[in-house]
């Protein structure tokens, strides 16, 4: 049996260089996840606490979808790049379980406590399904593409991140990781003219067809399949895994989403945008090339955008507003890696995964017990960071560093090792 899937990564700089320097390296992404997520709990706390400004603003930004764009521009420039550095398909699969199950389990867990004790209430919808089905829902990560209503509502974006993976994968084992840019625009593309074509499905359009649970059933077969085939030793196979789940995952989002069409695939473009802005960091592209591609993707996502209509849920100059903003932020962050930033805010990048997932557990406290206010509560806003901050700096001590120190320990046991040189005869 051949071994599985590896391919040497490019060069880095030795240790001694990374160790001089690792603020120049990770601190200016810490300190966007810092800055996405503060962003994120403001515009879900302000409801309870802060309705005036919220009502103020909403209209003319989008705090929320400014924070998770600035997320998705982050995972898109460090996912990949994760991949190919660990050369293995089996080792990333892993490294991404350590790291996002455990708090998430945590989470949801502590939920589904504060539900059991009357203080939560559960996401309309979810009782329309039997447990099974919303439990295995949920653990694919896939929920929001699968027409399950998230328990936690921020978890919708994991949904997101999981289908990237599987598309990041499908990439990799085909060979054609380094299409990052030419995957981008497509993506974009097809944004652009799924929403000049007003083509408007209804909200999990595949599952009101085929029904929830059947849906749920087949992609998780799917998954499960998909994930071990990418991991096996024979290339047909590991080829044949990638393709599955990056197939899934792109019908999924396009005609299962949660989100319309065009923004599911404008959320997909900006990811992949932000691994063609790796690359020509790292000189594997030109900058010039990159550039353009970005101009692209502005160009459709905000083109997408303006053709939309205004709800109460969505203003186009607020989505438009936000998405600029967020593109700009990355950009600033990029231009500023290799200047010292402050600890603070690369330390609140550290915690930022126990701040985006702890963040409704606790506004469901208070909604459970102070309730929301009908006039603005600067007091009780700034108390609210004053209790979730440490807290999650506790998830993080004790849940989240032990799960990928687990993860990165099996991973070291499952990768495979590198072949020997023949011997002499």
């Amino acid at each position: 049996m051949e071994s599985p899937l590896v391919i040497r990564p490019s060069p880095e700089p030795s240790p001694s260089a990374i160790t001089r320097s690792p603020a120049s390296r990770l601190g200016w992404l810490d300190a966007l996840r810092g800055i996405a997520a503060l962003v994120v709990v403001l515009d879900h706390s302000s409801s309870a606490f802060l309705p005036e400004f919220r009502r103020e603003v909403m209209p003319q930004f989008n705090l929320g979808r400014y924070g998770i764009m600035v997320f998705f521009l982050v995972s898109g420039y460090i996912i990949p790049a994760s991949l190919e550095r660990r050369g293995c398909v089996r080792s990333f699969w892993i490294g991404r379980v350590f790291r996002m199950y455990p708090l998430w389990a945590a989470a949801v867990t502590g939920f589904l406590v504060l539900n059991l004790l009357g203080i939560a209430e559960l996401r309309d919808g979810l009782g329309r399904q039997s447990l099974a089905t919303v439990a295995v829902a949920h653990v694919t990560l896939l929920q929001e593409l699968l027409g399950t209503p998230s328990v936690l509502v921020v978890l919708w974006t994991l949904s997101y991140e999981m289908a990237f993976y599987l598309l990041v994968v499908a990439l990799f084992t085909v060979g054609r990781h380094q299409r990052s840019a030419a995957v981008a625009v497509t993506l974009a593309v097809l944004a652009a003219v799924s929403a000049t074509a007003r083509v408007t499905l209804p909200a999990s359009a595949l599952s009101g067809a085929v029904g929830a649970g059947p849906l749920i059933a087949l992609t998780s077969a799917a998954m499960v399949l998909a994930v071990c085939c990418a991991s096996a030793g024979s290339p047909a196979l590991r080829v044949a895994g990638g393709v599955l789940g990056g197939v899934s995952a792109l019908v999924l989002v396009a005609f299962n989403g949660t989100v319309p069409m065009w923004e599911g695939l404008v959320i997909l473009s900006v990811m992949f945008l932000g691994t063609a802005v790796h690359r020509a960091e790292h000189g594997q592209s030109s900058w010039r090339r990159t550039v353009g591609i970005a101009a692209v993707v502005l160009v459709c996502a905000v083109g997408s955008a303006y053709g939309q209509g205004d709800d109460s849920h969505f203003t186009r100059r607020g989505w438009i507003l936000a998405f600029l903003l967020a593109v700009l932020t990355f950009g600033a962050g990029l231009a500023a890696r290799h200047r010292r930033l402050p600890r603070r805010l690369i330390g609140l990048g550290t915690i930022s995964y126990s701040v985006y997932l702890l963040h409704p557990v606790l506004l469901a406290v208070t909604d459970g017990t102070i309730g929301r206010w009908r006039q603005d509560s600067p007091v009780l806003e700034l108390a609210f960071f004053a209790v979730l901050l440490p807290l999650c700096a506790l998830t993080h001590r004790y849940v989240e560093v032990p799960g990928q120190a687990w993860g990165r320990r099996l991973a070291r046991r499952c990768r495979p090792d590198p072949p020997r040189a023949a011997q002499p005869m």
